[in-house]
């Protein structure tokens, strides 16, 4: 039972094309956390993932391809929010957004893909 739950209460982002994956704000801390990651990607997976077309502010690190996110171990703390707080429902399951307000710990630095593109990592 407990699996029918929860995947009831899981996003479904398959299929959204990451349209729900930006403008992502990110702290110093999420910062210094991705571009460890992103330095131990395979040349190819970075690569293509540059090289994507996105829409403007849309996450540089959402995998069109894949449909999923590149770094979704290491995502903000934002992403992991998303669809679960009133002020960041998703679109596609709306009932999912119970959660007040969210409040974060660090004020953010910038935004991927605006403030922090490729060069950056």
């Amino acid at each position: 039972m407990k699996g029918i739950d929860q995947a009831m209460n899981t996003l479904p982002c398959q299929g959204c094309k990451g349209l729900c994956c930006g403008p992502v704000p990110i702290t110093g801390k999420e910062f210094k956390k991705i571009q460890k990651k992103v330095k131990t990607f395979p040349r190819k997976i970075r690569e293509r993932l540059e090289r994507q077309p996105r829409f403007f502010g849309t996450c540089i690190f959402y995998d069109i391809e894949q449909d999923q996110c590149g770094i979704h171990d290491v995502r903000p703390e934002i992403c992991r929010a998303f669809g679960y707080h009133k002020e960041l429902v998703c679109f596609r399951k709306p009932e999912l957004a119970t959660k007040e307000k969210i409040s974060f710990k660090e004020s953010p630095v910038g935004y991927l893909s605006i403030d922090f593109t490729w060069k950056d990592f």
